[in-house]
């Protein structure tokens, strides 16, 4: 990509208030028109939102929407919309055991009513709810549990106790916060289970068998793949051994699905922000401080740097860095992305998702500083694309926010318009929710707010 290095947050205002006001339309629009009886809203077909039954993981992103469109705009409408359908129909997923998703469903949701709480934004008459729903949420996501061979584990995925997602990394903050609440997992005979302990284990093995630095763990593991990420890593459960790298959503193992980046990205760079939240007694029985940041520091640079090595000249990345059909684009790399192309879709989403982790990481490195200002120029010019055409979505009988995101190519669930030949024009419950948060990120970032964070909840 082409990063602008004058870009400043402050030239972004105007794009953010039309985005507001347009988004606004888009939360309106989909809650007067989706049944909810009919599952949770997934993505877009022909520009209205529809279920998908694999599992509810995508619920909490459109209340929550409902939060973040209130902590930015002021209009309370939205506010009592989000708290209403929390109440009504989050409290499943708080306890739902066959799932990796809580820190999505429910930080999203019960996270952010507690924080617009705890901010004086909302009246305080639901913290003891809201609290206990976020411990409850953590304990169950860390009894989702499979033991590594020579030590450690992994939250398995909805796979099963094989199967190691990408993604998780950004659902394991839901076991922070829990933490941070004062809870743990109580087990058999009592035994307890420390939340962070947990968290800590799953983020290193995120980052040891998810992510390639590089440094020749296979064949394909070369320099100039540095970053390069599998979305599922398979163990074997008779022994507890890595066996190989895997894909769900991807193209296969040995190529990089870029909205499992994106969750690492932002995964790695968020619980950097964290870890400055957690004292080093607590971190001390579990390795140091030093070890990890090391580790954290590491994931984020690798993955963003890949990001940006990797994506359209406008910071739009193709679903997938080894798509067959790729190729046919020619030096894709040096153009802005093409949404209507032949050939290959792009993935929107994935922008959405790790732009977060493009300025996080820039801040948190210091956005003066050469180094993080690379990030943090790079996460500024992806919002400035997303938050205009061709990816904003401004028609007013379309529900989707943000345009040409893809769900599971390899399935074959996504729509491809008459006249296509490639899914395009389409939304997805998780990127336009993901838009928004990074949206929020910025505007408190522009008016000088309280920086945004998961675990802005806790005070």
């Amino acid at each position: 990509m082409k990063v602008d290095q004058a870009l400043t947050p402050a030239a972004l205002t105007p794009a953010l208030a039309n985005f507001w006001q347009v988004s606004g339309d888009k939360l309106n629009l989909t809650h007067r028109d989706y049944d909810p009886a009919k599952g949770a809203p997934v993505f877009t077909v022909a520009g209205q939102y529809t279920a998908r039954g694999w599992t509810e993981w995508t619920e909490g992103f459109l209340y929550g929407s409902d939060l973040l469109q209130f902590d930015a705009t002021g209009d309370a409408s939205f506010a009592a919309r989000g708290s209403k359908y929390t109440v009504a129909r989050m409290a499943s997923h708080v306890s739902h055991v066959g799932v990796h998703d809580h820190g999505f469903n429910n930080l999203s949701t019960y996270g952010n009513w507690l924080r617009l709480q705890r901010e004086g934004k909302l009246a305080a008459d639901q913290l003891d709810m809201c609290e206990l729903a976020l411990k409850a949420s953590g304990a169950v996501q860390a009894s989702r549990w499979s033991t590594i061979n020579g030590g450690g584990g992994y939250i398995y995925s909805f796979n099963g106790p094989h199967s190691l997602f990408v993604d998780t990394i950004r659902s394991v903050r839901i076991l922070m916060v829990a933490h941070k609440l004062g809870h743990r997992l109580m087990g058999e005979n009592d035994a307890a289970f420390s939340l962070l302990d947990r968290g800590l284990q799953h983020i290193e093995a995120t980052a040891k068998y998810s992510i390639y630095y590089g440094e020749g763990r296979d064949s394909y593991d070369v320099p100039a793949e540095r970053g390069r990420t599998t979305h599922e890593a398979i163990f074997n459960r008779n022994d507890g051994r890595f066996r190989c790298p895997n894909s769900q959503q991807g193209f296969s193992g040995f190529t990089t699905w870029t909205r499992g980046l994106s969750w690492a990205m932002v995964g790695f760079a968020e619980e950097l922000e964290f870890l400055k939240t957690v004292s080093d007694a607590d971190l001390a029985p579990l390795g140091g401080r030093a070890k990890w940041e090391t580790l954290l520091l590491k994931g984020a640079k690798a993955t963003c740097d890949w990001y940006i090595a990797n994506t359209a000249l406008d910071g739009i990345p193709y679903w997938d860095g080894g798509a067959p059909n790729l190729h046919q684009l020619g030096d894709w790399r040096t153009r802005n992305a093409e949404p209507f192309n032949d050939h290959e879709p792009v993935d929107s989403s994935a922008a959405a998702i790790g732009v977060q982790g493009l300025l996080r990481l820039g801040h948190y490195l210091g956005e003066n500083t050469a180094e993080g200002k690379r990030y943090w120029q790079a996460g500024l010019t992806t919002m400035r694309t997303l938050l205009a055409a061709p990816y904003l979505g401004t028609a007013p009988d379309h529900q989707g926010l943000l345009l040409h995101s893809v769900y599971h190519r390899p399935n074959g669930w996504d729509h491809i318009p008459a006249g296509q030949k490639v899914p395009c024009g389409e939304a997805c419950m998780w990127g336009d929710y993901h838009l928004r948060e990074a949206a929020l990120y910025l505007q408190r970032v522009i008016k000088n707010e309280k920086y945004y964070t998961f675990f802005g909840c806790l005070s």
